[in-house]
């Protein structure tokens, strides 16, 4: 005698949308901050931040000379490309742990605000590269004077 099994319609859709949860946390990592990030972001972590003037980017590029960066400002996109070398040549069955990346790298960022990328600043320091965007004069802050109005 055969035995039978109930019939659910959605039991494939159910397992499908299970192994694509799987799938998406798993290219995904908790960034130091608690942020959700995709894993290949974590090679050049940045901050981003606004003040009054501008929106200031920083991050952290270690082992990299400051020739070595291209820094550009396409539209609303910032891109930072670069290129990291390993110091010395050694073996690959020499090493015991090898935890730092190498070679080349590309980041691009949108640029939240409008910002005037022909006075944009680059400076690099200690492995840090900050660069400050001023933003363009339509979206700072202006302070409007209120009149008031005698009534007679």
């Amino acid at each position: 005698m055969a035995n039978l099994v109930r019939w659910e319609p959605f039991r494939d859709v159910v397992s499908l949308r299970d192994a694509m949860n799987r799938l998406f946390e798993e290219s995904i990592v908790q960034s130091r901050a608690g942020w959700p990030t995709p894993s290949w972001a974590e090679a050049l972590a940045v901050d981003m931040y606004e003040t009054d003037d501008a929106i200031v980017v920083k991050a952290a590029i270690p082992g990299i000379k400051s020739d070595e960066l291209d820094v550009s400002i396409t539209g609303d996109t910032l891109t930072i490309k670069g290129e990291t070398k390993a110091e010395e040549e050694i073996k690959e069955e020499n090493f015991i742990r090898r935890e730092r990346c190498y070679g080349s790298f590309c980041r691009s960022l949108p640029i939240p605000l409008p910002v005037v990328a022909g006075k944009a600043e680059a400076e690099f320091e200690d492995g840090v590269l900050t660069l400050t965007l001023p933003k363009a004069e339509e979206v700072k802050p202006k302070a409007i004077r209120v009149k008031a109005k005698d009534r007679k």
